[in-house]
């Protein structure tokens, strides 16, 4: 074999070896028997991946410790479903380092087309609580940028210190969250949900956390017109990395959905802005 080829081939061989590690290393920290199941069967089909490129490369090739111990970590922080879907993207079947064995190997392009087919069918049977909860979570995490984006933008023109600013917000935001909460609650018993209590729960704590990050630099900044465009940053990362994640996990389009969220968001704060300049003009609020 061309040692180029060679090297490539070792390096798809480790890539599926260390895949095995993680899904078994995973399979055997969770407590859900199902979800157990199902992580050893694909960790028993990236073991089979790896035996067909040892059958090719005729070495033995030891698994890649380090990125073990980084998917373990990283699932058990964000989730299994994110975490493994997105190894499968970058280093799996579906990878360029796959497609690029495709001429040397004519079997791997079908083989990688199947797998990855099959492994995305089997991920998403794993069952996890926190994707169970995503649209308790968008509710939220969607009101309270919106509402909070937009009042804060008024509040700014408003208002002329930083700090009065801020204790306006955490009211607002707070009191906004407790709101939301009850009315998520509400919503979800009249439709006799039995997971009513914890939906609401989901949709209470995304407000907060948002509420926190969204005021914060209104809290540590003196100038208020910074701290508001700081605040309309974190706003957009915060729908960038919210929407990259569910994206991912339950296979959306991201582009979409950021786009979107993003857009009225900002509309809104736009238009609070202006409404909030326009009333300190017309009730001569000098702030």
């Amino acid at each position: 074999m061309d040692p180029k080829i060679l090297k490539v081939a070792m390096a798809a061989q480790r890539v599926e070896i260390t895949e095995y590690h993680v899904y078994h290393r995973l399979a055997d920290r969770t407590k859900d028997p199902k979800n157990a199941a199902v992580l050893r069967r694909i960790g028993d089909q990236e073991k089979g991946h790896a035996a067909y490129w040892q059958s090719k490369t005729g070495v033995t090739v030891k698994p890649n410790t380090w990125a073990v111990f980084r998917y373990v970590l990283l699932a058990t922080i964000l989730g299994p479903t994110f975490v493994l879907k997105q190894m499968e993207k970058n280093e799996g079947t579906g990878s360029k380092l796959y497609k690029g064995l495709s001429d040397q190997f004519p079997e791997v392009a079908q083989f990688s087309l199947d797998e990855a087919a099959h492994e995305k069918e089997i991920l998403n049977m794993i069952e996890e609580e926190r994707l169970q909860y995503v649209g308790s979570v968008v509710l939220g995490l969607n009101d309270a940028l919106v509402e909070l984006t937009g009042t804060l933008a008024g509040f700014t023109l408003a208002l002329g210190d930083t700090r009065f600013i801020s204790l306006a917000g955490l009211v607002t935001g707070i009191a906004a969250a407790m709101s939301m909460t009850a009315s998520a609650y509400l919503s979800s018993k009249a439709d006799d949900d039995p997971k009513a209590k914890r939906s609401a729960v989901y949709t209470g704590v995304a407000y907060l956390i948002t509420v926190g990050l969204l005021i914060l630099p209104f809290l540590l900044l003196s100038s208020k017109f910074l701290a508001l465009g700081i605040t309309l940053a974190i706003g957009v990362l915060i729908i960038y990395c919210f929407n990259y994640y569910i994206s991912v996990a339950k296979d959306l389009n991201f582009k979409e959905r950021f786009t979107e969220m993003t857009a009225i968001s900002l509309s809104v704060a736009l238009i609070s802005f202006l409404i909030g300049y326009g009333l300190k003009f017309l009730l001569g609020v000098d702030a």
